[in-house]
This record gives C-alpha cells, structure tokens and sequence, in this order.
C-alpha cells in the first residue's frame, strides 16, 4: 500500500525503493501487480514428474538406498541436489513402511554402560568386487574394531577370513587402535568359533 502511495504522489521506483528499504525489482513488480507483498513465488517442484517413478521403485524394494535412486533419476534429468531430493521422499512420504524394521520403535532399550577400556566388538565386512589396486582377490575382507566406550574404530583389510588372516589383521587393528581393551566381544564369526 505504501508503494502505491507514494508512486501516486509521483516518486519514482528507485525513491520509493530506497525509501521502503526494498529493491527496485522488488517495487516495480509490486506496482505492476506483477507480485502480491508477503508472497513469495512458488517455483514448480522438479521431483514430482519423478514422484510415480520413485515410489515404484521403493515400493519393489523399500530398502533401496536414497543414494542408488538418486543416481537414477539423475540420469532422467533430474537437476536438484541430492539433499532437495531426500527431503522430498520425505516430504511426499515416498518410503513405503516396513514392518521388520520398525517392530523395535517406542520399545524400551537397555543402556550398557561400557566402561573405557572395556570391550572392543570386531567384525568381518565383506566387500564384493574391490579394486585391483586393494590386491585383496575377487572379494574383500575387513576387519573393523570398534571401541564400545569411545566408539572409536579402526579396519584393516584382509584377503581372505580364514583364521591366519585373522590373526595377522587382528594384530594390524589392535596396533592401529594404540593397544587392547580387557574383553574381546565377536558376534557370529565363525573362525573365532
């Protein structure tokens, strides 16, 4: 209303600008009813020509990483960071639930207390098709050592899980964590077993 005002009483845009704290695009539009004060101009969403293409996918496999299928729709077009499209899965609830992951919300968890120290928790991670440069073979094996007080952890990687490799990379993630803790905690592994 203000602009209008004074653009009555013959100020120009850039007074009026100047005068209002805005700027000259800003007032000029106001004036020619090109824009509404306290609205600003929706831009049209760039993920909803993907919305149908993204639920088909994850309805098919709901544990499809955002990632993957951000890769994809990249490759139809799609020209917004990769945050803008993970907020709008979120924001069009795109993610189809899943019961088996979601069977432990709102239950009560335990709390262990884990001293410094105390535990260190390793486990095999198996890597499919790594570089040729790893020269670790056709698949590769890390063993991650993780400190439970800290969550402090370190990996060494290994050519095969066998019980010598092991030994040896079990020493290598040991050195690289700057010792040992009193326990030892390893969860399905079978050459520990």
């Amino acid at each position: 209303m203000d602009a209008h005002a004074l653009r009555r009483q013959g100020w120009t845009i850039s007074a009026i600008a100047r005068h209002l704290g805005r700027d000259r695009k800003t007032i000029r539009a106001y004036l020619n009813g090109e824009r509404v004060p306290q609205q600003r101009r929706q831009a049209p969403d760039a993920f909803v020509p993907f919305l149908d293409y993204c639920r088909q996918h994850l309805a098919d496999d709901p544990h499809l990483w955002a990632s993957t299928l951000s890769d994809e729709i990249v490759e139809l077009r799609y020209a917004d960071a990769y945050s803008t499209f993970t907020r709008a899965l979120r924001r069009y609830e795109v993610r189809p639930p899943c019961e088996p992951c979601h069977a432990s919300q709102g239950r009560d968890r335990a709390v262990i207390e884990h001293p410094p120290g105390e535990e260190i928790q390793f486990d095999w991670i198996e890597l499919p098709d790594p570089p040729a440069a790893w020269g670790v073979g056709a698949n590769a094996h890390l063993l991650v050592g993780a400190l439970a007080h800290s969550g402090r952890w370190r990996a060494v990687l290994a050519e095969s899980e066998d019980f010598p490799h092991l030994v040896q990379v079990l020493d290598a993630v040991l050195r690289k964590l700057g010792g040992t803790a009193r326990k030892w905690r390893f969860d399905r592994m079978a050459t520990v077993c």
